[in-house]
């Protein structure tokens, strides 16, 4: 039981279980809306838009988590833009956009060759370097969006369910829409600097993917997808420890794992169900 319990003596590693459990409370509080609002597509695209804005602000000596939160603000500003003035979809907007500022992001890191953040840590991070005051401030994160969610649980439940209903309430889905963004943004930029955008998005869509295959209500979803991430972040940190892996790519792999495991049960289950039921004539036509 060495192997299993070892990595966690260590200081470091407590830090980063510490900092995956709350990156996947703060992702399972957003990304349950997200999966209900298909907006998967559009996360990713705002996470890894970010990059110019990073790179910028760290080339003025500026607040990186400035620089993300304003390249976010940008990404989703142009999504909007296209989606208005052209006859285009969201999707292809998201696509352009998405592409657009990952391009301008890498170029601008080529060009400075003093780049502190090279493109691994920005899309994998290190979560073996989470500091106590990364800790506090993934924490402080957390209870805003626990706190939106609460306060806005039921403008959100109308706008992923019914948009046009949501309109006739009263509940303004468009301004809901602009908060869950704004909740989509804060759970990215909050979170890359430690985890990593590809983490942040794996740990954002994956668990509450998995928790939505169990078809649960709004809130128990939210608690199953915080299991699934904090059994992902436990176990990717174990065999990253063990096989010498990257700790965020292992943590992310595991999570989309989890997904495709619970889908390939489920459907091979309901697959043998459905084959007893006609063997034992509850489905099918009557023979009368």
């Amino acid at each position: 039981m060495d192997w299993l319990l070892d990595p966690f003596a260590v200081s470091f590693v407590q830090r980063a279980l510490w900092a995956g459990m709350l990156v996947s409370i703060l992702c399972a509080l957003v990304g349950t809306w997200v999966v209900l609002r298909g907006m998967a597509f559009l996360s990713d695209a705002v996470s890894h838009g970010m990059l110019p804005g990073v790179a910028i602000a760290y080339l003025m000596s500026a607040n990186l988590l400035i620089g993300a939160a304003l390249s976010a603000v940008v990404m989703i500003g142009g999504v909007a833009w296209v989606s208005r003035n052209s006859t285009l979809t969201e999707d292809t907007g998201i696509g352009l956009l998405f592409v657009g500022m990952l391009a301008l992001g890498v170029v601008i890191v080529s060009r400075a060759r003093s780049f502190a953040v090279d493109l691994t840590s920005f899309l994998f991070g290190d979560v073996l370097s989470a500091t106590t005051a990364d800790l506090v401030f993934l924490a402080v994160a957390a209870v805003v969006a626990l706190v939106v969610s609460v306060v806005a649980y039921r403008p959100f439940v109308a706008l992923v369910f019914d948009e046009r209903k949501a309109q006739t309430f009263g509940f303004r889905p468009r301004l809901a829409h602009i908060v869950l963004l704004a909740l989509v943004v804060l759970a990215v930029v909050a979170s890359f600097r430690i985890v990593g955008t590809l983490l942040v998005f794996g740990l954002l869509v994956a668990p509450s993917a998995t928790a939505y295959l169990f078809g649960r209500s709004i809130v128990p979803s939210m608690v199953l997808a915080t299991l699934f991430g904090w059994s992902a972040t436990a176990i990717g940190l174990v065999v990253s420890w063990n096989a010498n892996t990257a700790a965020g790519a292992t943590i992310a792999g595991l999570a989309v794992l989890q997904f495709f495991v619970v889908a390939g049960v489920k459907s091979s289950r309901e697959a043998l169900w459905g084959r007893a039921s006609i063997s034992n004539g509850s489905f099918g036509p009557s023979l009368r």
